[in-house]
């Protein structure tokens, strides 16, 4: 019977097929953005950003801010400097490897600016590939992640954003974390090209251990000339896992209703089976 009805037999795997696939596309999604926000910053750094910001791309902090928080006690020091680091946020739209931005396969992806001492401060990167970008130059070096599914994002190539076109000069990996899908640049430069002025997304401060990175982020938020609001960095991707919930919760839904349908499928795939054989049953 497998033999002669093939059609038969292949459309009723087909639908159960599809269906575990949905569903195990949307888990694995959901999974792969918890595993990677999980693992990403440091439980000993501060991140500042403006009161009520859900986000480094809706905030944004003073240069007279900075100054201010970067010398509160408790941060620990490098070469004599607090390690601190002023970083600006925005994103670039990128087509996917083997497409053209006519195609309407553009994707954003994270643009960061940041300071020699932002790179000292992320911990377990791995240059690939090329180089680190220079400060003062139009320069900038791209995730793995990124790498392996933008297009525009190979050593010598052009991204365009802000005032003008950027050239790769180095691809890096950081590990699991969610830096694997940016793409990091000279934070003055980035500031000035962007228009910001002298204002930037957000802040980073390492402290000397957990219990200092917390007093520092309560002294932060109290602090109402500052008006800004600081947050462990590890807890701050760990918040972000809140978008994930649609997503997963609709993945299931459609999967719900893939299973409904595909049972419906299977029955009438397995009546018409039956159907077909009538003529044998009867005999």
């Amino acid at each position: 019977n497998l033999k002669v009805r093939y059609t038969t037999t292949i459309m009723t795997a087909l639908g159960i097929g599809l269906t575990v696939a949905v569903l195990l596309g949307i888990l694995a999604l959901v999974n792969g953005l918890r595993t990677s926000l999980e693992v990403t910053g440091n439980p000993r750094q501060v991140l500042a950003m403006r009161q009520g910001s859900t986000s480094e791309l809706v905030s944004f902090v003073t240069q007279e801010q900075f100054n201010t928080i970067k010398f509160l006690d408790g941060i620990e020091q490098l070469d004599g400097e607090p390690m601190a680091s002023h970083e600006v946020v925005s994103i670039v739209a990128l087509p996917l490897r083997g497409t053209t931005e006519d195609e309407g396969n553009m994707g954003n992806v994270k643009i960061r600016g940041l300071s020699p001492m932002g790179l000292r401060m992320r911990d377990g990167l791995e240059l690939v590939e090329g180089r680190w970008f220079e400060s003062g130059k139009r320069e900038v070096v791209v995730g793995q992640g990124v790498h392996g599914i933008r297009a525009n994002t190979d050593i010598g190539d052009k991204i365009s954003f802000g005032r003008g076109d950027w050239e790769v000069v180095g691809i890096f990996n950081p590990g699991r974390s969610a830096y694997n899908s940016e793409i990091w640049t000279d934070g003055n430069l980035a500031t000035t090209d962007l228009g910001r002025g002298s204002s930037r997304s957000s802040a980073i401060i390492r402290a000397t251990d957990e219990a200092a990175a917390l007093a520092i982020s309560n002294r932060i938020k109290e602090d109402q000339r500052l008006l800004l609001e600081g947050r462990l960095e590890r807890n701050y991707y760990e918040e972000q896992m809140s978008s994930a919930a649609p997503i997963q919760g609709l993945g299931i839904f459609v999967a719900i209703i893939m299973a409904v349908g595909s049972c419906f499928a299977t029955m009438n795939t397995m009546y018409t089976a039956v159907a077909r054989r009538a003529r044998e049953v009867g005999t």
